[in-house]
């Protein structure tokens, strides 16, 4: 009776002393998952500052009807050139627009473009660089005119593009595309010249593997790295030369509230009137900041010799 009664003991209370167990195991993940996150963040503070940054005006661009602003096109000559204060917090322009709301509705459109030519340009220039840099037949011919397309500054050629279209987004958006694919062609074929010596890319052509699957399973995902770090090059690239589009009017058209415009029309009253281009020109310097911090970032984060450190 006594045996039986300890080991009934033992059996109440065994399953209490093991449960306690699983809890310390799911404490213990989250600590060491905080301690990466704090490594992570002492490690690449670009990216953490740049990253905030982009979701600050990410989140101007889409709330910008609710943020105090009112009709960015209204006009109101009563109240032109009014000087910043707390009715009009930049201030107006000479046809007494609200600067303040064309600034938060600005940022829709430069970041709309620097997005749009970054994906446009990475994917087009990621499938030209992936066929000329394996497939040696093609590779002289398409260089030869990625070299032609190279060799013309990017803001040159997106003038000479928009001047055959007509001022939209859209226009804007696939004229700086095509000049910023050949850099991206150029840095890929490289990535994938180095890639195709490699040992295992050896194996899969040895066994039979066809070229489509290499470059999908082997070749591609090894691009990919460099390639987002080229992007967000890329997209401060495309803010800024389509700021220079609509400052110099060959951008969007001057009903569209942009960066580019704001400064545009204010270039005439600079020395009387500065906080017309001061407020644009500010938001324009600090969005491009912020990806340019966030690419040199990945680009640390990205590389091997620094990750093994960590």
């Amino acid at each position: 009776m006594n045996t039986s009664s300890l080991n009934m003991a033992d059996a109440a209370v065994l399953p209490t002393h093991y449960a306690a167990a699983p809890v310390l195991a799911d404490v213990l993940p989250p600590v060491r998952e905080r301690g990466r996150f704090g490594t992570f963040f002492r490690r690449y503070p670009t990216v953490v500052v740049g990253g905030v940054l982009i979701g600050i005006m990410l989140f101007i661009a889409i709330f910008a009807p609710y943020l105090g602003t009112v009709d960015p096109t209204a006009l109101a000559p009563a109240k032109r050139t009014r000087p910043p204060s707390a009715l009009y917090w930049f201030g107006t322009d000479m046809l007494g627009r609200d600067i303040y709301s064309r600034v938060m509705y600005g940022s829709r459109v430069s970041l709309i473009v620097g997005f749009s030519v970054a994906a446009i340009a990475s994917a087009i220039g990621a499938f030209i660089g992936l066929v000329s840099g394996f497939v040696r037949a093609l590779d002289t011919v398409i260089m030869r005119v990625m070299d032609g397309l190279m060799s013309i500054p990017p803001i040159l050629l997106a003038i000479a593009l928009m001047a055959l279209t007509r001022g939209s987004v859209g226009n804007v958006i696939v004229a700086i595309s095509i000049a910023q694919i050949a850099p991206v062609s150029r840095l890929v074929r490289g990535v994938v010249l180095s890639l195709r010596e490699q040992p295992y890319v050896e194996a899969a052509v040895a066994s039979g593997t066809r070229t489509p699957a290499i470059i999908w399973k082997h070749i591609l995902p090894n691009t990919l790295a460099p390639l987002m770090v080229q992007a967000t090059f890329i997209c401060a690239s495309a803010m800024i030369t389509e700021s220079i589009l609509s400052f110099i009017g060959a951008g969007t058209p001057p009903t569209i509230p942009s960066w580019g415009n704001i400064m545009a029309e204010g270039r005439a009253l600079w020395q009387v009137k500065p906080y017309i281009v001061f407020f644009p020109a500010a938001f324009l310097s600090v969005t491009v900041l912020a990806v340019n911090l966030l690419g040199d970032g990945l680009r640390d984060a990205l590389d091997p010799r620094l990750a093994k450190r960590l």
